[in-house]
């Protein structure tokens, strides 16, 4: 399918937009990622929506479910034992359920695109028919407020998910049109959106609200560029612009339906970013993944109407993230209580919540700040939050998944098959499904690449059909081979990031050099020619294993060292080292070696070097004495982190003793 007609609203020349999936082919790293999504995990998600009776909730021809479960936010322990066993057996309800079916709908919509699966789209056709069947005449959608609590729609935004729903249903029903070419559920999603904006708006007599958990705002920006309607993104920037104003929403909403404002679970609407109007906002606060999907809206509307002044927030906000409020695998919110921030450079190891959620959700924040601009830095933490943070929440074989991704573990911390707020499976399962979109952006007359590996590119540029094709074993490798060809002769600026923890790369085109200092500018090389078919760009990386020490104000790392080798973090495991984990030292001194282990975990490229570990042997009489352990020689094994837990359960360290 062709690219997707697209609501211009600022300047376009300025504005770079993702490619479409369809429009993309991954093969490799990432090839291997989706085949095992497409494969395993939008199957998965299919069938434990229906073992958790979603399905009940959103068919109109089954009785209404049960039991009602409030939601919480589940601690680290809860989840452990929740996804230990997961039965189904007992007919609970949630109120986010909708935004589940729109997550599965989404990753089995890319995953159709990838590898035919008749059944699978036979089953979603279905969940799209029940959908179909619920929707009411006025164009209102929602399960839980049409078959658990009717009659009270519209009258708890700040709590009740009921716009978040609504925007993860019209993600899935763009991802089903762009990949099947189905449009039932986005003409659904059309209707639903429309009502939306006829009770919800700045106009007279309309609420004055938003969503309490933040992702509408990025879902209909989507909306507007696949069907071209300006009327969906004017909703999309009345919900930035809204949120946070006083007389606060959520306190009028409040009292309208009977409550006290101040009886408010979370106590302060930072845990919303609602707190004040999001131009004024400096820190990161609050609920991770809702701040993610915040920053991506705002960087979306940003971009489509070159509103200078949400970029200036939005840096603003990256600034304080980045420097204060980040873990070093892209992973973000350090608290199992509020599932988010909590006060800066506050980044415990072993009990780090780092919703796999919230790390997906960075990746769409800083995609999205692409969409103004190559700029390496917003790229550059896309991919680390990519390799590490994100994709640590699935199993290599797509079928186990991790809510929280600790950088530290004593051997407890183990995947499982499920959970009760089932938010992270099909949200990390989406993410790598439609991983192409990341790759490139297009603006009318330049290409970006933001991410290498084995891909195919196809988009028109200047009325010219183009083909560009890279080849790269990358993350193992930074030769990066890049041929474009256009079906005429076309002039356009290809965009390159020159990634930062390269400390030195090379360019050619048709093998001549190209001085990088010359044509680099935000971490992009700029190559603006005439392309030819058979042009050919040869980009080679360094990929320097790197020691990498945390802030000093970072209490938990102080006294520490960590590994990385281009954009992966490594760790050890339990089962590659013979002593225990927090017994290691790494010196100074040591040589670190990469080596590629084609064998281990689907093939990956280790780390190892000589380390001390402090020995336990000949320690007699309790706990203390005056002399330190006797120290040995052991060898050192790291592994990449999205690679952990895929074998025995055992300890996990990223954080060594430095020595």
């Amino acid at each position: 399918m062709t690219a997707s007609p697209s609501a211009k609203t600022g300047n376009p020349k300025l504005a770079f937009r993702p490619l479409p999936v369809p429009q993309v082919d991954v093969h490799g790293f990432w090839g291997d990622r989706a085949d095992a999504v497409a494969a395993r995990t939008a199957d998965i998600l299919y069938d434990r929506c229906v073992e958790a009776r979603m399905l009940e909730q959103i068919d109109p021809d089954r009785p209404s479910p049960g039991i009602v479960i409030p939601f919480h936010s589940p601690s680290p322990d809860e989840a452990d034992r929740q996804g230990a066993e997961f039965t189904g057996s007992t007919v609970t309800t949630q109120m986010f359920w909708d935004s589940d079916l729109g997550k599965t709908i989404e990753t089995a919509a890319y995953s159709l695109y990838r590898r035919k699966n008749p059944e699978l789209e036979k089953k979603i056709d279905a969940v799209i028919d029940m959908y179909g069947r619920l929707q009411q005449e006025d164009g209102y959608l929602s399960s839980w407020y049409q078959r658990i609590q009717p009659g009270k729609r519209w009258t708890n935004l700040r709590d009740c998910h009921e716009l978040y729903c609504a925007g993860h249903l019209i993600e899935g029903a763009v991802a089903y049109y762009q990949a099947t070419g189905k449009r039932k559920l986005l003409d659904i999603m059309c209707r639903y959106a429309d009502h939306i904006a006829s009770v919800l708006g700045p106009e007279p007599g309309k609420k004055k609200g938003y969503c309490g958990h933040e992702e509408i705002e990025l879902a209909l920006v989507k909306l507007a560029r696949v069907t071209g309607e300006k009327k969906y993104m004017e909703l999309a920037k009345y919900f930035i612009d809204q949120r946070g104003l006083e007389p606060h929403y959520f306190d009028e909403e409040a009292r309208a339906r009977g409550a006290d404002p101040k009886a408010y679970h979370f106590k302060t609407y930072e845990y919303s970013q609602s707190h004040i109007p999001v131009r004024e906002q400096d820190k990161v606060v609050g609920h991770a993944v809702g701040a993610m999907y915040l920053y991506s809206g705002m960087a979306d509307i940003a971009t489509e109407y070159g509103d200078e002044s949400l970029r200036v927030a939005l840096d603003r906000l990256w600034d304080d993230l980045t420097a204060k409020n980040l873990y070093i695998t892209g992973g973000i919110g350090p608290s199992a209580h509020n599932e988010g921030f909590t006060s800066d450079y506050d980044l415990p190891n072993e009990t780090a919540y780092a919703e796999t959620c919230a790390a997906v959700g960075l990746v769409f924040w800083a995609s999205r700040m692409l969409g103004m601009g190559p700029n390496a830095r917003y790229a550059d933490m896309m991919e680390r939050a990519l390799y590490n943070g994100s994709i640590s929440g699935l199993s290599l074989d797509g079928s186990l998944f991790f809510y929280e991704n600790p950088l530290e573990s004593r051997g407890r911390h183990n995947r499982w098959k499920w959970h009760r707020c089932p938010c992270c499976p099909p949200n990390v399962g989406r993410m790598v499904a439609s991983i192409g979109s990341y790759f490139y952006s297009l603006a009318d007359d330049a290409l970006a690449v933001h991410l290498y590996g084995d891909s195919t590119a196809r988009f028109d540029i200047s009325g010219v059909p183009v083909n560009l094709t890279q080849a790269s074993r990358y993350p193992w490798d930074g030769a990066v081979e890049i041929t474009v060809e256009p079906q005429a002769p076309v002039e356009f600026t290809l965009h390159l990031r020159i990634p930062a923890w390269s400390s030195n790369a090379a360019l050619e085109v048709n093998g001549e050099a190209v001085k990088l200092a010359d044509v680099t500018s935000d971490g992009y090389a700029a190559i603006r020619r005439t392309w030819k078919k058979g042009d050919r760009v040869r980009l080679d990386l360094e990929m320097p294993i790197e020691r990498l020490y945390a802030n000093p104000r970072v209490r938990q790392d102080a006294g520490r060292v960590a590994l990385s080798r281009g954009p992966l973090v490594y760790c050890v495991e339990a089962t590659d080292n013979d002593s225990q984990l927090h017994r290691l030292t790494l010196p100074r001194t040591a040589s670190v070696e990469a080596r590629e282990r084609p064998e281990l975990l689907g093939g990956v490229v280790t780390l190892s070097a000589t380390a001390q570990a402090d020995a336990g042997d000949g320690w007699q009489g309790g706990l203390y004495r005056p002399e330190p352990p006797a120290t040995t020689q052991t060898r050192l094994t790291a592994i990449p982190y999205f690679a952990w837990a895929n074998r025995e359960p055992g300890e996990m360290l990223v954080w060594l003793r430095d020595g």
